[in-house]
C-alpha cells in the first residue's frame, strides 16, 4: 500500500465578505407603472391635508393658481406651467412655509361658448333660437366636464394641490363677487358707457380685448383715391385733388374727413404722363407728401411733376368733397390736422372714418365730426348705407366679403380712384376663430385709466413688484402707459353679465348701494342665471319703476373676471392671503391676467394683487419651430407621460432656462432620461450601500477624514445653492448644482474613491464609518432636494429607505423639510486644499487612461505610477493619501521638475505622471496588487487589510453563532 499525498483544501471564496451594494430600489424606473400607486397612497393618506396641518403654524406662502380655460385636454404649456407651481409650492414648504395651493379654472366666455355653437351649427341649428338660460346651462356642464378631466390630467403630473376644493369663475360666490367688482367701479365713478372704436369680431359679433387679439399676416387690397377740393385756401388748390392712401377700402363709406400733418412738406404735382392701363389722368393736379410722390407714381404708373411746394400748415381750412358725391355722400370733407399723420408710407394724407378706427376717432372728436355707424355687428353694411346696403366686410365665415370689390368699382366708375394694389402685412385676428377684426365704433362699457388716477396706480403697483425675468417689468409698464381705457363689455351669452340699471331718461346707470347690494345677494344665492330668468323688479325693489329703466345684459369680458380672482380667491378662502407672493404665468399674460388682475386690483384696492410675478416662455419643437397640429410636431404630455413618466417630464421643466421659449421633442426627452438616470442611480447607490445601516455607526464630522469632511463642506455649499435658487426661482439653476453634484463630485469622485473603503473595509472602521455617515446625510439631503422635482422618485426612495429600517421619520418624503445643515461643516481651506488634490487626479487618471486603452492594464489597481509634483503643488496636496484618491495599488511622489515624456495636461502646470506596474499579487478580495498579499498564512491570498477583516468578520459570525 502507498501513501497518497493529502487532497490540498481548496481555496477560500470571498465573495461573501465583501459589503456589496445591496437594496430592493430597482435602477429600472418603470415610472408609467408606478406613479398612479404613489398618487393613490396620496390620496389614501390624505397628503394635502397632512401638509396644511402639520405646516398650519409656519409663515404663510401664497402662489395663485392663473386659471386655465376648461376647454379642452392639457397641452404641453399647460404641462410646464403647472409643473413649475407645483415645484416652487414643494419648495416652499420644506423650506418651512405653509404653502398652500388652490387650483382654478376660467369657465366663461368664447372658448367654451364656441363650441357648444359649433355643436349647433353641426346640427344645422341657431343657437339664438335656443333659450339663454339653456344655452348657459350647456356652456356650464361643457366646462364642468372639462374641469373635471384637466384635474385628472394635472394630478397624473404630480402637482400637489386642494382638488377636492377648486375655485371656478361659474360658481355663486365667485359670479357675486365679480358683479360686486364691477359695482365697485361704477361707486367710483371709474365705469362709463361710451361709444368708442373698439376691435371687433365679425365671427363672434363681439368686441374684443387686446388680450384676445392675434397679430397674422393678411393680404389687402389698397386703394390710391382722389378728394376734390371744393373750398381752396390757396389759390394753386383750385381744381386739385388731394390723395389718400388706405388698406381698408370698405371703410370709404365712413369716411368724414381727411388728415393731414402740420409738419410735412407737401407738394402740388401735375401728371404729366400715364402708362396704358394707368387710372391717373393727363394734366390732373394731385396734393401729395413730397417724399412720397415717387412712390404714388409708380402705383398710379403716371408720371408727376411738381408744380409748387406748400407746407403742412398753410393746408388749414381746406375742404373737400366725397369722391362719391352724388351718390348719396354729399357732405363736405374738410382736411384737419392730425399728428398721427406722417410721411412713412401712402400719401402723407390720412382717410378718417370716425367710426373705423382710433385715431380716426380721435379726430373726429376733437372737431365735432359726425360717427356715422355703417357697418352692423354682423359685419354687413346696415340698409341705410347707398350703395354698399348689405355688402359683407368679412362673411360669417371670416372670409372676404364683397364690401372691398363693390367700393373699388364705385370709385373707379365715379372716378375717384387713381390706383388699387395689394399689400401683405400684419394684422389683428381673433384668437379664437382666426378671422380678421374691424374697427368698429359701438356704446360699450368702459373702465377709465385716468379717473381716480388708474394707470398712475397701476404704474406705481408695477415698479413695487418684483418681475422674474427683469424684463418683464418693462413689458407690463409699456403697455399699462400708452392702453386706452378698458372696454369691459362683450355682446355674449355665456358669462357673468354686467348687472346693472340704466335710466331711458338719461341713459345714466344707476348707482344705488341697495339695488347693487341686492343684485350681489341673488346672483350669490342663485348665480347669474337669475339675471335673465327674474323679473327687474326683483333687483329694483320697491322704490323703482322698472319701465324706466333699461336692463344691461352685455356679459363682462373675461379678463375682469379672471382679473377678480384675487377678491373670490385670494379674500375669501381663510387658508390664503392677499396679495399673493407669486403669480406664475406665461410671458402672453402681461397682457392677459397679470394686466387685468393688475388694473381690476389697483382700481378698487389701490395695489397690484401679487408681491411677485414670475413668467416663462413658450414651448417649441426640438427644432426650435412652433408646435401646430398640422404639422405634426405637437408633443403631448399624455403621451410622454405614457412613455417615460411624469418624473421625466418634470425634469425637462427645471432643466431648462423656461424664463425663454424652450424646446421638447424625442432626442431631448431622451437626454432628459439619461439625466434622469443618473439621478435616480446616485440615490440607489447610497440605498445599496446603506444596507444594514445602524444609529452605532453615525461619526462626529470632527472625527471624520479629509475626504468625508470635504463633502459635508460641498453638502454645506449645496444646502446654499439649493436655498438661494428657490429665493430667486432659479429653478433652472437648482436642477444644474444639483445633476452636477450627484453626477461629478459624487459618482465620478467621492463614490468612486470610497469603493474601496466601503467594500472592504472592517464595519467597525473609522473610514468606513465615516463613509456611511457622510452616505446618510447625502441621502437625506438629496431626497429632500430632489423631492419637489423628482416627485415620485423622491418618495420612492424615501419609502425605501424606511423599509430599510434606516431612519424613522414621516411616512413621505413631501412631509419632511429641507435637512438644517450645520454652517460649521463648511470650510473654504479644505475645499481649496481638494481642488487641487483632484486636478493632480486628473493628471494620474489621464495617464492610466492612455495605458488601459492600449491594454497595459486593465484596472487602475495594476498601476503604481510616478508622480512628479512642483513645490506649490507638494504643499496643496500635504498629506494626502494620492494612492487611495487616485484608485491605485501604490504611487510615488517625487518633488521636482515634470520630466520628459511624462504624461501631463495643459491646465495642470507642474504636475507629471510616469506610468509603472504595481509589484506584487492581486489580492483576491480587493483586487489590489501589491507586494504584503501571501504574507498572512491563514489567507495567502489576501492582502493584510482584508485579511485582517475577514477575521473580524469571522470571529463576530462565531461570537454571533455561540
Amino acid at each position: 500500500m502507498t501513501d497518497t499525498p493529502e487532497k490540498a483544501a481548496p481555496a477560500r471564496d470571498y465573495k461573501t465578505t465583501v459589503f456589496l451594494p445591496r437594496t430592493e430600489f430597482p435602477m429600472r424606473a418603470g415610472l408609467p407603472q408606478k406613479e398612479p400607486g404613489l398618487l393613490q397612497r396620496w390620496d389614501e393618506m390624505g397628503l394635502y391635508r397632512r401638509l396644511r396641518e402639520e405646516a398650519k403654524e409656519r409663515p404663510l406662502y401664497v402662489l395663485h393658481d392663473g386659471p386655465p380655460y376648461a376647454n379642452g385636454n392639457i397641452h404641453i404649456g399647460h404641462a410646464l406651467n403647472k409643473i413649475l407651481k407645483d415645484v416652487v409650492n414643494r419648495s416652499q414648504q420644506m423650506l418651512g412655509r405653509n404653502a398652500p395651493y388652490v387650483p382654478g379654472w376660467d369657465c366663461h366666455g368664447l372658448p367654451i361658448e364656441w363650441k357648444i355653437e359649433e355643436k349647433y351649427r353641426a346640427a344645422g341649428k341657431d343657437k339664438d333660437e335656443v333659450p339663454i338660460v339653456q344655452f348657459r346651462d350647456e356652456c356650464r356642464k361643457f366646462a364642468a366636464d372639462w374641469v373635471r378631466v384637466q384635474a385628472g390630467e394635472f394630478r397624473r403630473l404630480g402637482v400637489e394641490g386642494d382638488w377636492d376644493n377648486p375655485y371656478t369663475t361659474m360658481t355663486n360666490r365667485a359670479e357675486s363677487r365679480i358683479v360686486r367688482e364691477i359695482h365697485r367701479f361704477l361707486l367710483n365713478g371709474g365705469l362709463y358707457k361710451g361709444a368708442k372704436p373698439v376691435l371687433w369680431s365679425v365671427v363672434e359679433k363681439t368686441a374684443l380685448a387686446e388680450a384676445e387679439v392675434e397679430y397674422h399676416d393678411l393680404t389687402s387690397t389698397t386703394i390710391w383715391v382722389r378728394f376734390p377740393v371744393v373750398t381752396a385756401t390757396l389759390p394753386a388748390l383750385d381744381g386739385a385733388s388731394v390723395v389718400i392712401w388706405t388698406t381698408t377700402p370698405w371703410t370709404m363709406p365712413g369716411n368724414r374727413a381727411v388728415a393731414y400733418g402740420e409738419e410735412i412738406g407737401y407738394g402740388l404735382y401735375a401728371v404729366t404722363a400715364a402708362e396704358e392701363g394707368s387710372l391717373a389722368r393727363v394734366g390732373e393736379r394731385l396734393v401729395l407728401a413730397r417724399t412720397l410722390a415717387d412712390s404714388v407714381a409708380a402705383g398710379a404708373k403716371a408720371t408727376l411733376s411738381l408744380v409748387q411746394e406748400l407746407d403742412g400748415t398753410a393746408l388749414a381750412g381746406t375742404v373737400c368733397a366725397h369722391p362719391l358725391r352724388g351718390q348719396g355722400y354729399d357732405f363736405d370733407v374738410p382736411l384737419l390736422p392730425g399728428d398721427h399723420v406722417t410721411d412713412d408710407a401712402g400719401t402723407g394724407f390720412v382717410h378718417t372714418a370716425p367710426g373705423h378706427g382710433e385715431e380716426d376717432f380721435d379726430v373726429g372728436r376733437r372737431f365735432g365730426l359726425e360717427v356715422p355707424q355703417t357697418v352692423g355687428p354682423d359685419g354687413r353694411f346696415y340698409d341705410h348705407v347707398p350703395l354698399f346696403a348689405g355688402a359683407w366686410v368679412y362673411k360669417p365665415d371670416g372670409r372676404h366679403g364683397d364690401a372691398n370689390p363693390r367700393v373699388l368699382d364705385a370709385l373707379k366708375a365715379a372716378g375717384g380712384l387713381l390706383a388699387h394694389g395689394r399689400l401683405k402685412h400684419s394684422y389683428p385676428h381673433s384668437w379664437r376663430s382666426k378671422a380678421p377684426l374691424i374697427f368698429r365704433t359701438t356704446p360699450q362699457w368702459f373702465i377709465s385709466m385716468e379717473t381716480n388716477g388708474l394707470r398712475q396706480t397701476a404704474l406705481a403697483a408695477i415698479d413695487q413688484t418684483t418681475w422674474v425675468p427683469p424684463q418683464g417689468r418693462n413689458r407690463i409698464h409699456s403697455m399699462v402707459e400708452s392702453r386706452p381705457d378698458w372696454c369691459i363689455s362683450r355682446q355674449r351669452a355665456w358669462g357673468v353679465p354686467i348687472a346693472l340699471f340704466v335710466r331711458k331718461s338719461d341713459g345714466q346707470p344707476l348707482k344705488d348701494p341697495a339695488v347693487l347690494e341686492r343684485i350681489g345677494a341673488i346672483f350669490e344665492a342663485e348665480g347669474s342665471d337669475s339675471w335673465y330668468s327674474r323679473p327687474p323688479a326683483d333687483f329694483l325693489g320697491d322704490g323703482y319703476d322698472p319701465d324706466e329703466f333699461e336692463q344691461v345684459f352685455d356679459i363682462v369680458d373675461v379678463w375682469f373676471e379672471s382679473g377678480s380672482t384675487h377678491a373670490f380667491v385670494l379674500e375669501d378662502r381663510p387658508e390664503l392671503k392677499r396679495p399673493a407672493d407669486l403669480y406664475l404665468e406665461g410671458s402672453d399674460q402681461h397682457r392677459g391676467w397679470f394686466h387685468s388682475s393688475l388694473l381690476e386690483s389697483c382700481g378698487t384696492r389701490g395695489r397690484a394683487p401679487y408681491e411677485a410675478v414670475l413668467t416663462h416662455g413658450f414651448t417649441l419643437d426640438q427644432n426650435g419651430e412652433k408646435m401646430s397640429k398640422s404639422k405634426g410636431n405637437t408633443v403631448a404630455p399624455q403621451d410622454v407621460i405614457k412613455e417615460f413618466g411624469a418624473d421625466i417630464l418634470r425634469l425637462w421643466v427645471v432643466s431648462t432656462d423656461f424664463t425663454e421659449d424652450q424646446r421638447i421633442g424625442p432626442k431631448i426627452l431622451q437626454a432628459q432620461a439619461d439625466l434622469y438616470r443618473r439621478l435616480r442611480n446616485t440615490l440607489r447607490y447610497l440605498l445599496g450601500a446603506l444596507a444594514d445601516w445602524t444609529e452605532a455607526e453615525r461619526l462626529p464630522a470632527a472625527e471624520m477624514p479629509e475626504l468625508e469632511r470635504w463633502v459635508l463642506h460641498r453638502l454645506a455649499e449645496m444646502d446654499g445653492a439649493v436655498r438661494q435658487s428657490i429665493a430667486d426661482y432659479d429653478l433652472h439653476r437648482l436642477a444644474t448644482e444639483l445633476h452636477n453634484f450627484c453626477a461629478v463630485d459624487l459618482s465620478a469622485f467621492y463614490f468612486d474613491v470610497r469603493k474601496d473603503s466601503l467594500y472592504c473595509d472592517r464595519p467597525d472602521s473609522v473610514r468606513r464609518r465615516a463613509t456611511r455617515t457622510v452616505m446618510v446625510h447625502l441621502f437625506e439631503c438629496l431626497t429632500a432636494w430632489l423631492a419637489p422635482v423628482l416627485c415620485f422618485t423622491a418618495e420612492e426612495a424615501w419609502l425605501e429607505w424606511l423599509k430599510q429600517g434606516g431612519a424613522t421619520g414621516p411616512e413621505s418624503v413631501h412631509l419632511r423639510l429641507f435637512p438644517e445643515v450645520p454652517a460649521d461643516w463648511r470650510d473654504d481651506a479644505l475645499a481649496a486644499k481638494w481642488q487641487k488634490v483632484r486636478a493632480v487626479r486628473r493628471v494620474v487618471t489621464g495617464a492610466l487612461e492612455v495605458k488601459r486603452a492600449d491594454k497595459t492594464i486593465g484596472s487602475s489597481l495594476q498601476a503604481a505610477p510616478t508622480l512628479h509634483l512642483g513645490g506649490a503643488w507638494v504643499e496643496g496636496v500635504g498629506d494626502t493619501d494620492l494612492t487611495e484618491v487616485c484608485i491605485t495599488s501604490g504611487l510615488i511622489v517625487l518633488e521636482g521638475p515634470v520630466p520628459a515624456g511624462a504624461f501631463t495636461l495643459p491646465d495642470v502646470p507642474d504636475v507629471g505622471v510616469v506610468f509603472g506596474h504595481a509589484p506584487g499579487d492581486r489580492c483576491d478580495r480587493c483586487w489590489k496588487v501589491l507586494p504584503e498579499v501571501g504574507s498572512v498564512a491563514d489567507h495567502p491570498t489576501l492582502c493584510t487589510r482584508c485579511a485582517e477583516a475577514v477575521d473580524h468578520l469571522d470571529a463576530t459570525a462565531a461570537g454571533g453563532a455561540a
